[in-house]
């Protein structure tokens, strides 16, 4: 008989993941009581859907029982029929800002290695303590993003594509450990959980009330607003929940321009977006290839012109903004790569390279390698300059193109190469606009220019 736990777990895995197919599902376990017992119930899912499991796990280089706890997440893994692999944190740790260095450097590693094994959905043993501790170090100054069940990697690029399925964001800690207990089954206790912010939230707080629900906190302030029964798993896929809370808990919110309609369009050769007044801050992002939030009183001002609706040109976070009575443009702004000019990418054969964050190119045939425009335009020929000349002339000078080994002609990268603009999916996939394993196949507008310019 399944029990309750397991019955609640498995509904919200059989309504994101599919069934029956080839690429595995990923699910990261570092050995603590969530990922062990997450382990347990979706290796039992896995056996019932035709899926292979996949648990990765990280050893950060800051533990000498590190390679003890490994063997047990692999004995474990193997165990319930799971395959596992171990990625490595190699090289120097920071003296600063450790907590958020080893996070970004495990996300990474993990997309990573999903990628290379063909998955799509990574599972996260994420906990309703964990919503409670987040927000409580969000609302102290922290970085931290909130907590969503169905979002994706925040790896970039490495986490392209991926999506991260969080199915215990409505259980307790505490109540995982009993279920573990009950069955016989154990798991590591890190201490350095106790360390740094984490560790002073999980002492501060109280504990979730039973049958509570999830805590809800302002997704500005971190603070407490009240205790919601949550949505059904069916009504939180469909994206319908009645007020859609659950939507906004993400440091890319909506922006708060109200009755902008429709959604952001990408610009033919992937240079940015027809802004549609959703996500600033994650449009920003996408348009500009990277990770580093802008500053928080930068956007907001932003934001403010933005919604006075006069024309105006600025630049924040590595892209451009252009404002004019009818419409707002984002993209790259091109003088980043003058002012830090990336060195050449060395593109090998059927083997897919990311450039500036913003463009997947795969090479045909060896001896190429990517630089950008900026300062080549003039080198162009005649009908690739003609294609150049579509794009708004602050956009030109950050298109991608090839020169040969040896030659310093270059050419529009989409002639010589496959080549995949990866911001349009990733505004996508950050909106909430795809909400299953099965949407995430496939092209999708704007990632490819139309047919008629190649």
């Amino acid at each position: 008989m399944t029990d309750s736990l397991t019955a609640r777990v498995g509904a919200l895995l059989d309504a994101r993941l599919e069934r029956n197919v080839a690429p595995p599902v990923v699910l990261a376990l570092s050995g603590g009581g969530d990922s062990m017992a997450l382990l347990h119930i979706a290796a039992g899912w896995a056996r019932a859907a035709g899926r292979r499991l996949l648990a990765i796990t990280v050893d950060h280089g800051l533990n000498p029982d590190a390679a003890a706890w490994s063997r047990r997440c692999a004995e474990a893994a193997r165990a319930v029929g799971a395959d596992w692999i171990e990625r490595r944190w190699e090289g120097d740790k920071p003296a600063t800002g450790l907590p958020a260095a080893a996070r970004h450097a495990r996300h990474a590693l993990i997309a990573e290695a999903a990628r290379d094994a063909g998955a799509k959905v990574v599972l996260i043993a994420h906990t309703a303590d964990d919503i409670a501790e987040s927000d409580w170090m969000r609302a102290r100054g922290t970085t931290l993003g909130g907590l969503r069940e169905w979002s994706p990697s925040p790896a970039w690029p490495e986490g392209r594509g991926l999506m991260l399925l969080r199915p215990m964001l409505n259980e307790r800690r505490e109540d995982l450990r009993a279920w573990l207990r009950g069955r016989g089954q154990g798991w590591i206790e890190d201490p350095g959980n106790e360390g740094f912010g984490r560790g002073k939230a999980r002492r501060a707080l109280l504990p979730v009330p039973e049958g509570g629900g999830r805590i809800v906190y302002d997704p500005t302030t971190g603070l407490r607003l009240a205790e919601r029964g949550d949505a059904s798993s069916a009504e939180r896929v469909r994206g319908m929940a009645a007020t859609g809370w659950h939507r906004n808990l993400s440091p890319f919110r909506a922006s708060p321009i109200a009755g902008a309609p429709g959604r952001s369009s990408p610009l033919p050769l992937g240079e940015g977006f027809i802004w549609a007044g959703e996500a600033l801050a994650m449009t920003l992002l996408c348009a500009a290839g990277h990770d580093r939030l802008p500053r928080s009183e930068r956007l907001a001002a932003l934001a403010d012109r933005l919604a006075g609706g006069d024309p105006f040109t600025a630049t924040l976070a590595g892209a451009r903004i252009e404002a004019s009575a009818d419409r707002v443009i984002i993209g790259r702004e091109a003088g980043e790569l003058k002012r830090r000019a990336p060195e050449p990418l060395a593109l090998y054969t059927d083997t897919p390279a990311v450039w500036d964050g913003r463009y997947e190119i795969t090479a045909c045939a060896a001896g190429w390698s990517v630089i950008p425009t900026l300062g080549r335009l003039n080198r162009l020929s005649k009908a690739d300059r003609a294609l150049a000349d579509t794009v708004p002339p602050w956009g030109r000078g950050a298109l991608p193109v090839l020169i040969r080994d040896g030659s310093d002609a270059p050419v529009l990268a989409w002639r010589e190469a496959e080549v995949r603009a990866l911001a349009p999916r990733r505004l996508s996939l950050a909106l909430g606009e795809t909400t299953q394993e099965c949407d995430l196949h496939g092209t999708i507008h704007g990632e490819t220019p139309p047919p008629d310019l190649f």
